[in-house]
């Protein structure tokens, strides 16, 4: 694996050399937050959409980075063309920032923060088959925070439910990626992702309240628009999945993947469905790049 050259706490160095102190509340109570970008053809993208997310997250938890968000973004930008000449190699870049409140027992002690913004390999070769196949869903009975406990519009590392998730997806199904609910039953995110469905022509999508509001949940309405689209926000039951007649999912890597199958019941005829296929295209469109095609060329098994 390539070292990647980061930046931490105000100097460029090797990822390798990149260590936090164990007694930094990143590690001792999960008290970071961050944000993932990703590039297309070595040119970042939405990244200020990013930025501008991790700058929310760090203002509500109150955690001062010590740079301004134009800092963080020229950083992050940085950081790419130092590493450009090592792109070609894995086809693109996924961009992260973190910023931890730093070493301290107590909270409102802590400090200063550690920062850092780094590059790495998208992860093609963990779901390129799924464009074509569809990705299989479970719903978990590990639920989303409560928005009364944590704000689900932080992006932070304490996510010990996603943990579980996973593990519990992949005791129904090993294949299987995590879909959470709420207290109430109703389909929120997965674990690092937002879930869409389709239904009579119509996009949906659960509300903002309990979930993430991911960047690229942001894109996939923006496509819907300029596609004209329906979508609908709102509550969703498993019944609506069940019923739905396409699924996906959205992230920062692999931007659109179609869902053919939760809990073990195909969606519709279990094939990726057609406004799934029509939102990657467009996407692809605004990336400057086929997102499939390029996953399939630098997949690494």
């Amino acid at each position: 694996m390539a070292d990647y050259i980061t930046y931490f706490d105000g100097e460029w160095v090797p990822f390798s050399e990149v260590k936090i102190d164990p007694l930094d509340r990143a590690f001792l109570s999960g008290d970071v937050v961050f944000d993932v970008a990703r590039t297309f053809n070595g040119k970042s993208f939405r990244l200020k959409h990013h930025i501008d997310r991790l700058y929310r997250s760090l203002k509500f938890v109150r955690i001062d980075p010590g740079l301004t968000a134009d800092e963080m973004l020229d950083i992050s930008e940085e950081v790419v063309r130092r590493n450009e000449s090592l792109r070609p190699e894995v086809g693109d870049f996924t961009i992260t920032q973190f910023v931890t409140r730093g070493v301290g027992s107590r909270t409102r002690d802590a400090g200063p923060p550690t920062v850092c913004v780094k590059v790495a390999a998208v992860g093609f070769n963990s779901y390129v088959s799924l464009y074509e196949t569809g990705a299989h869903g479970v719903i978990t009975r590990t639920r989303s925070y409560s928005p009364d406990s944590v704000d689900p519009k932080i992006k932070h590392y304490s996510r010990m439910n996603f943990a579980l998730a996973d593990l519990e997806a992949a005791d129904v199904d090993p294949e299987a990626w995590a879909i959470l609910t709420d207290t109430e039953g109703n389909i929120t995110e997965g674990t690092g992702y937002n879930v869409f469905l389709v239904t009579d022509g119509v996009i949906r999508t659960a509300g903002s309240r309990d979930l993430l509001q991911g960047v690229s949940r942001g894109m996939v309405m923006d496509l819907a628009r300029q596609m004209d689209v329906p979508l609908e926000q709102g509550d969703l039951q498993p019944y609506d999945l069940y019923n739905a007649d396409e699924a996906f999912f959205s992230s920062t890597s692999y931007c659109v993947l179609p869902v053919t199958r939760v809990d073990k019941r195909p969606v519709a005829d279990g094939k990726p469905g057609p406004i799934t296929q029509q939102l990657l295209a467009a996407w692809s469109e605004s990336a400057g790049l086929d997102i499939v095609d390029q996953a399939q060329r630098f997949a690494r098994g």
